[in-house]
């Protein structure tokens, strides 16, 4: 049963005097009361509004169609927006909201392939829906035929393909700020003139869902947040930093150790990555884990690395020094190592039995050990297993960039 109703009224030319349009909301309105009399679903009202103006005699006379629904009226939303991408994500925001995922959208038969194509941009796995056209009245009038003409075709051309997505890409750019500015954080220690580098912040992107940042770099079918926002919260980053969004690489985590040389080919799951190529981006994620850039002015060679508490302990960054003496002749004298932002040793614990393993490693990596579940230094762990294949210790930094790019996701 789904838990939201979309009726798509944008491309109907709607004015007070519509009678038609009023009925095909009146009939749809009647056949959701009646589908879903057990339990109401919240039910959203989608229609195009001219620019300029906040509220029209189409809006009133819609609402006064609402207010005949006593069992809906509460649960219904009016969404006039200037375009369709705006109007569908104003929706999914409210959908995020209240945690609704199964929604059915009720449109005319021929918006079918556009709001399918709409919804591949702007949604992701986890939303379900179905599709239903107007269909008949209470009277057997086709209600079809007041909305558009009938028509076969379930397939948008490439041009108007082209048009949905630069529409959507529009809609998005236009989009403020959230949470605060865009901000990089780097270091005084990798030589700017040679490197690009930065560690993001969690601020100054586009992404509005609670548990992620607003400057969410990472997209996937089990969250809610689509490709299309993480694309432009790349496109902002990118301006940002100086850099080109379509030659940026992040690391493919596994929480192991495994290293990709870039122009070899690439596996599928990695946490570090290492170049020696103008003019590309690479970037490891981080949140409680470390996100860690290399870099040796020398031989104009660079690495990132995501260490997680596994990967510390499979020794990540130990494999990508290693990676870019053997690939690219770097002196491991030259290798400078920074270290981004990460959980500090006040707040991350594990089970005793893997805190152990940091234990022995070094005894100040771990606090209160005799508790079920010590706390963990995995920055000192980190900078341990850096500094042992070296024979002096690594600079220890946050950073910076240019045309051997290194960013941080």
């Amino acid at each position: 049963m789904a838990e939201a109703v979309l009726i798509d009224l944008f491309s109907l030319q709607m004015n007070s005097q519509n009678n038609g349009i009023q009925k095909l909301l009146c009939s749809t309105l009647e056949r959701i009361e009646k589908g879903f009399s057990a339990s109401a679903p919240f039910v959203y009202i989608m229609c195009y509004q001219t620019p300029g103006s906040e509220r029209s005699s189409e809006q009133d006379s819609l609402l006064k169609v609402i207010s005949s629904f006593q069992t809906l009226k509460k649960g219904i939303e009016v969404v006039c927006k200037t375009s369709t991408a705006a109007a569908l994500y104003t929706i999914k925001q409210k959908l995020d909201e209240k945690d609704l995922s199964i929604i059915k959208i009720i449109l005319p038969v021929q918006r079918k392939a556009l709001m399918e194509v709409f919804i591949d941009h702007l949604f992701t796995a986890v939303y379900q829906f179905q599709f239903e056209d107007f269909g008949m009245d209470c009277e057997g009038n086709n209600l079809q035929q007041i909305a558009e003409p009938q028509s076969d075709i379930q397939t948008l051309p490439a041009h108007e393909m082209e048009l949905i997505r630069s529409e959507i890409q529009t809609y998005l750019e236009s989009l403020p700020d959230l949470k605060g500015k865009l901000t990089i954080l780097k270091s005084s220690l990798i030589p700017g003139h040679i490197f690009l580098h930065g560690f993001t912040t969690r601020t100054g992107g586009i992404s509005y869902i609670p548990t992620l940042s607003s400057l969410n770099l990472f997209s996937s079918s089990k969250r809610r947040d689509p490709k299309d926002v993480v694309k432009e919260n790349l496109r902002r980053l990118a301006n940002a930093a100086g850099f080109d969004p379509e030659t940026f690489h992040r690391v493919k985590v596994n929480h192991a150790s495994d290293v990709w040389i870039m122009g070899k080919p690439q596996p599928d799951s990695y946490d570090g990555i290492v170049t020696n190529q103008k003019d590309v981006t690479i970037a490891a994620p981080s949140a409680d884990c470390i996100p860690v850039l290399f870099a040796d002015p020398v031989k104009k060679a660079c690495g990132a690395a995501h260490s997680g508490w596994k990967g510390t302990l499979l020794g990540v960054a130990m494999a990508t020094v290693n990676a870019m003496i053997t690939e690219y002749g770097c002196n491991v004298k030259d290798i400078l190592v920074v270290l981004g932002p990460s959980v500090g040793p006040c707040c991350f614990t594990l089970p005793q039995e893997s805190a152990k393993e940091f234990y022995n490693l070094d005894p100040k990596c771990v606090r209160q050990f005799e508790s079920p579940t010590p706390y963990v230094d995995i920055r000192r762990a980190t900078r341990y297993f850096a500094e042992s294949i070296c024979v002096s210790s690594l600079p220890v930094i946050h950073s910076k960039e240019t045309p051997r790019r290194i960013s941080e996701a």
